[in-house]
């Protein structure tokens, strides 16, 4: 579903992946792979409009399906829990097999 009223930019696929991505008011954009549209670009959307389905498609780091959400303003990445009024978020590292954890 979509995080809040908006245009749909995207619908489609982009590096293997299914995804959507929309322009909300204010220059926030949110993406969501992998997700198979029920959404067009130019449709405009609102706040909890289901705009596709999850799809299986196994990587890595998820050991069972997930949705990688994003938020941008313009090219700068936002944690997208900030649109949930919710905590921290917290980054995979870049190599897997060393773990840290920082403060």
């Amino acid at each position: 579903m979509a995080a809040g009223t908006g245009v749909v930019t995207f619908a489609g696929e982009v590096g293997g992946f299914t995804a959507v991505a929309i322009t909300h008011p204010g220059g926030l954009r949110t993406t969501y792979l992998p997700v198979e549209p029920a959404v067009r670009p130019g449709q405009p959307i609102s706040t909890a409009t289901p705009i596709g389905k999850i799809t299986s498609h196994p990587v890595t780091h998820c050991p069972t399906t997930c949705l990688h959400w994003g938020l941008l303003r313009g090219d700068h990445y936002l944690n997208p829990l900030l649109l949930l009024g919710l905590g921290q978020v917290r980054l995979l590292p870049l190599n897997p097999t060393r773990r840290q954890v920082l403060p």
